[in-house]
Parts: structure tokens; C-alpha cells; sequence
């Protein structure tokens, strides 16, 4: 108790952590985008097969920008959850870890108290699987892992938001708590701007198990869309956000257009007080699911682990 109370004392305070991941978050994003500027081209082409645009974003506003949460706003599910899921597949580590890692973000997303001690626990438990592992070994096996988990889980309707800002010459950014190499893959694979992203330390290279700041989430998101605007030359009250979440209030509340899409009972009640625009790209029984917070997509995880761990022992 007296090591924990010492960690406590010496601790940065939650904002200064929120601000410290947010920066981190921006600078990461900033210098992805300028790679993926010269790799992708928007993909204009697939515009027929999505839903129409909306009559937002103004053409030309070069002082705007969007800002999408991943999970349950532009992906069905955690991206999270479908990168171990992959790691898994690839002996990144045993049923036992990924069964505590599972049910460690379930508690985390459903109950929504960032406890210190349950959160640096579930901090150390995923930072535990890529420590030691080169950065580029997990960028190559995060391209894989897209193919085989992700390309198929994005919502069209989100697709077709992000494509209209892009058509309208404006940037467009994922923001995220899944790790920064992975948003990244996601932003290029959409043809989208770049992406911010929790950021895991790395010495030459090489993954060391810390995370600069905190995981990109609540609060630190909006750390790192401002940041990011501030670098930018972004004028936040002509710029988007787009969420399914109650935890990404702060985020949305910082733009001048925010959207509820896929939300949860709480982001749908906070919308309609104050009349954000909402969008639900779930039917049928997804839709009636709405009462339901989106992140139980993630809560799930844990027993949606537990029914894989025992279809992986009938299988051997």
C-alpha cells in the first residue's frame, strides 16, 4: 500500500494526462496523414453504393474539418477487440490472457469509471501483448488483420458521412482510444486524412510496455481534436464530430456540428436536449438494441472471448 500510495502522489493529475495523450495523439496523426497523403486517394468511386450526402459540409471551407470515433460510429464493434482477436490467431499470447484481457475492456467501456488501479491494470495487461515486439511487425500484422476482421464491419452510412467531407475538400480524422498504428490502417484502407490514436511507447523502434499519457478516451479525445486543430489552423466551430458514445461528449460539444450516429441511451438523450443532429445506421434488431449503451459492442467482447476460447478446444 505504501509503493501504491507512493505511485498516487507522484502521478500526473487526469487532466494534465488527458492533455499529455491528446498532444500525443495529434503529433502522431499529423505525421501519419502526411504518408498516407502520398499513398491513398480518396475513394470517389464507390459513391453510388452509398446513401446520399448530406447537405452538410459547406464545399470549400478550408477552415473545416470532421472528427469519427471508430467503434460503433464508423466500425460495428471495438477495432480493439478484432486487432487481439488477431493476435490471438497469430499466438501473440494464451486463452487464459485473452480472457482477462476481454473482460478487463469489457468492464472498463460498460461501467465507465476510470478507477486508477482497475485502469492502469487493464493498461498493463495490453500493453503486456506487443511489449518487445518492433512497431513494423505489428503495422504488417494490422494489415492482415483488417482484411480478415474489419473491411466487412464498416457501416456504410458513417462511410458515406466521411466521403462527403472529403468531397468537399476538407479533412478527415478518426479519433480513437484503439492504438494509433491500428486507427492508422483503418484511415488509410477509407481513404480518410489520418487518424489520432492512443499512443504506445516505442525506443528504436521497439514497443517498451508504457503508454505516453493515458488511452485516448473522454476527456483526452478533445485534447487531441484540439491540438490537432490548433496545428492544423482548424476553426472548431465549422468542424464535425461524429460519435456513438456518451463518453465522447466532450469531443462533440468542442465542434460547432456535432452528431449523435448509432448512439447510446445517454448520447441520445444529451442530442435531442440540445438538438444535435442524430443518425442510426442500425436496423432491425440492432435498432432495438438502441436502449442498450453502443459500447456493450465491446462489453460483449468478453463473452463473445469465452464462447471463442471454447469453439478454439471443441476444434482440437
Amino acid at each position: 500500500m505504501a509503493a501504491l500510495g507512493w505511485l498516487t502522489r507522484r502521478r500526473p493529475s487526469a487532466t494534465a494526462r488527458s492533455v499529455l495523450a491528446g498532444e500525443a495523439a495529434a503529433e502522431a496523426a499529423r505525421k501519419s496523414s502526411q504518408e498516407l497523403a502520398e499513398l491513398v486517394e480518396p475513394a470517389r468511386d464507390r459513391a453510388d453504393e452509398l446513401p446520399p450526402e448530406p447537405a452538410f459540409p459547406v464545399v470549400g471551407d478550408a477552415l473545416a474539418a470532421a472528427f469519427f470515433d471508430l467503434d460503433n460510429t464508423v466500425m460495428q464493434g471495438a477495432a480493439l477487440f478484432h486487432f487481439g482477436r488477431g493476435l490471438y490467431k497469430r499466438q501473440f499470447f494464451q486463452r487464459r490472457e485473452l480472457a482477462r484481457f476481454a473482460w478487463q475492456q469489457a468492464w472498463f467501456r460498460l461501467a465507465g469509471v476510470e478507477d486508477p488501479e482497475h485502469m492502469q491494470d487493464a493498461r498493463d495487461s495490453a500493453l503486456s501483448i506487443v511489449k518487445g515486439h518492433r512497431v513494423s511487425e505489428l503495422m504488417s500484422i494490422g494489415e492482415e488483420i483488417y482484411d480478415e476482421y474489419m473491411a466487412d464491419r464498416i457501416w456504410p452510412g458513417t462511410r458515406a458521412l466521411a466521403q462527403a467531407h472529403l468531397d468537399a475538400g476538407q479533412k478527415v480524422w478518426l479519433v480513437t482510444a484503439a492504438p494509433v498504428e491500428t486507427a492508422t490502417i483503418i484511415a488509410r484502407r477509407l481513404g480518410l486524412t489520418g487518424a489520432l490514436g492512443t499512443v504506445a511507447e516505442s525506443v528504436d523502434g521497439v514497443y517498451t510496455g508504457r503508454l505516453v499519457g493515458e488511452p485516448l478516451h473522454g476527456p483526452a479525445k478533445a485534447e487531441a481534436v484540439r491540438a490537432l486543430a490548433a496545428a492544423e489552423g482548424l476553426d472548431l466551430s465549422r468542424c464535425a464530430a461524429y460519435s456513438d458514445s456518451h463518453n465522447d461528449i466532450p469531443m462533440l460539444s468542442l465542434v460547432g456540428h456535432p452528431y449523435a450516429v448509432n448512439p447510446d441511451a445517454k448520447l441520445r438523450k444529451h442530442a435531442r436536449e440540445r438538438e444535435w443532429r442524430l443518425r442510426d445506421y442500425r436496423t432491425g434488431r440492432k435498432a432495438a438494441k438502441v436502449g442498450i449503451p453502443a459500447a456493450a459492442g465491446v462489453g460483449a467482447l468478453a463473452g463473445g472471448t469465452v464462447a471463442a476460447i471454447a469453439l478454439h478446444r471443441r476444434r482440437r
